[in-house]
């Protein structure tokens, strides 16, 4: 089965979430479950755990395939001691609001080495954060999203992800989400039937299909290899609409969350539903 969904707003409580998500005819979605660009929040209230929690329940979205998304400001990889603490505090406090809200996946960019350490320097912190984070928690995968390799940010490249990967104590623990986007934009092409099949086999042999923990599905306003994480609406890009409808008819791509964060959230309900037409 695919599940099919967006980043949906939380505004006014995490509870909100699943009633958005419901109302574009999704069946997983993605949240924050505090503000993004703020370091600190207020605790979830039990409440808002409560009712999270029977809202998903009554409008069927499943605990395990829904993919949060952690705050934009976590560096794992952070070169300097306060950052890298400040972020590893971060990440664990979002880990134990996913914990509270039983949830089974944490989403989040890998880090930036701030063209102050090395890359592989970067990618070691990286993993030694996922250790300390996990050491500490229960339940919940870290999910590493790859990135469209702008700036010093690390884990364009598949054999960085498996880099940090192999760094990783509790390999239950960890996974992948592909970005779409950032793929493309990376250098992986996805544009006709060949290209994708090649990329998907060099992350198979790279990585591998039983570390993929999720998708978002996003067109891309820039050229391959292009360096710039830029998303645009399904079709609209340079990527083009057959790479999703070869997703949407590909078995190993089943059973995980498949997250739209297209630009116009007003058309996440027409997206979604031609991603589920392209199964029939």
């Amino acid at each position: 089965m695919k599940y099919i969904g967006a980043h949906v707003s939380s505004s006014g409580g995490v509870e909100n979430a699943p009633l958005n998500a419901s109302q574009i005819g999704a069946t997983t979605f993605a949240l924050f479950t505090k503000n993004q660009r703020q370091w600190h929040a207020l605790p979830l209230s039990e409440q808002s755990i409560t009712l999270f929690k029977e809202n998903c329940e009554k409008l069927a979205f499943r605990l395990d395939k829904i993919l949060p998304h952690d705050s934009y400001l976590i560096n794992l990889g952070h070169p300097q001691k306060d950052g890298l603490e400040k972020s590893r505090a971060s990440f664990l406090e979002e880990m134990q609001r996913c914990e509270q809200l039983g949830l089974r996946l944490l989403n989040f960019h890998p880090g930036s080495s701030l063209k102050e350490i090395s890359t592989e320097e970067c990618l070691k912190r990286i993993a030694e954060s996922i250790n300390i984070t996990l050491d500490k928690t229960q339940g919940v995968c870290a999910v590493i999203e790859n990135t469209a390799g702008q700036g010093s940010n690390v884990g364009n490249r598949f054999e960085e992800l498996k880099y940090i990967i192999d760094l990783v104590e509790d390999k239950d623990r960890v996974g992948v989400c592909i970005d779409t986007c950032h793929a493309f934009a990376a250098g992986y092409d996805l544009m006709t039937e060949d290209a994708f099949q090649q990329t998907m086999k060099t992350f198979d042999e790279v990585v591998g299909f039983s570390y993929l923990r999720g998708m978002h599905i996003n067109d891309s306003k820039k050229g391959v290899g292009s360096k710039v994480d830029r998303h645009e609406c399904i079709g609209e890009g340079e990527i083009g609409v057959d790479a999703f409808r070869f997703i949407m008819q590909d078995p190993r791509f089943d059973e995980i969350p498949l997250i739209l964060e297209t630009p116009d959230e007003t058309r996440w309900k027409q997206e979604i539903e031609m991603l589920m037409s392209f199964c029939k």
